[in-house]
Order: structure tokens, then sequence, then C-alpha cells
């Protein structure tokens, strides 16, 4: 499993950005994914982006955020 603190919590603490498409986005926050009954990976939440990875780190997709709502 990963330690999710120790890979996203820098992030959070200082101006470190996440390169998504050549573009610098603040991570605001992250946590695990679940199906219901197990962990299936993990997100990241950006500014603009909701980011999803699976249980090994490996991207999945990416979801604009409705940021006016």
């Amino acid at each position: 499993m990963i330690n999710l603190d120790e890979k996203y919590h820098s992030y959070l603490q200082s101006r470190k950005r996440m390169n998504i498409d050549g573009v610098k986005e603040k991570v605001i926050g992250y946590g695990y994914s679940d199906d219901g009954t197990t962990i299936t990976g993990h997100y990241v939440t950006t500014e603009n982006y909701q980011l999803y990875y699976d249980r090994e780190g490996n991207f999945k997709s990416k979801e604009l955020r409705n940021i006016n709502n």
C-alpha cells in the first residue's frame, strides 16, 4: 500500500506543485479510493483536477473539477 502522507504531504506544506499537462497545479487534498469493500487506489485533488491512481500508483484517469460550485 502506498503511504500517501509520505508521497503527497510535502505538496500541502510547501510551494511544490504537480505538473499536469505542462501546467503546475497546487495539491489541495488526497485520499484512498474504494469500491465499498476494498481499497482500489488513491486520488489527488488539485486546484483544477481530480487525479485517480490504482493500488500500485499507476495513473488511471483525471477529471476536471467543477470549481464554480
